[in-house]
């Protein structure tokens, strides 16, 4: 409700727009430059995202981290509904574009309350066992 509030509040020409495409393009170009500096494991791409894979815990945030069509992971288990939940994370970043991380850092660092994970599915973000909702 409060993200429906924030979004109200943005001039239309800054989501889904060129503008907003030109972050998502530089957000993609930040993901890729950071993915191929730390990723030790496999980069490929899956479900239009491209995936670094074995990247050190301190590069990203909690399990993984979606920057423009980049998903910057560890080692751990990528499911198809993880994704998807990163997928969304992608449609999020083309939508707001150079907005996104601030948007995100201003829904606040509990994925429970931010607006962005529970959009992108918090079972599938694996937040909450799956069946708990």
């Amino acid at each position: 409700m409060r993200g429906r509030k924030v979004d109200r509040g943005i001039p239309d020409f800054l989501l889904d727009s060129r503008l907003s495409r030109a972050g998502y393009w530089y957000g993609t170009t930040v993901g890729w430059i950071w993915g191929t500096l730390w990723s030790t494991g496999r980069v490929e791409k899956r479900d239009g995202l491209w995936v670094f894979r074995g990247m050190p815990r301190w590069t990203h945030a909690r399990g993984g981290v979606c920057v423009g069509g980049c998903f910057l992971t560890g080692d751990g288990r990528i499911t198809e509904r993880l994704l998807a939940h990163e997928a969304v994370h992608k449609r999020q970043w083309q939508r707001y574009g150079f907005l996104m991380p601030f948007l995100y850092l201003f829904a606040g660092r509990d994925p429970l309350r931010n607006r962005f994970e529970i959009e992108a599915g918090l079972e599938d973000g694996n937040y909450i066992p799956r069946g708990s909702r």
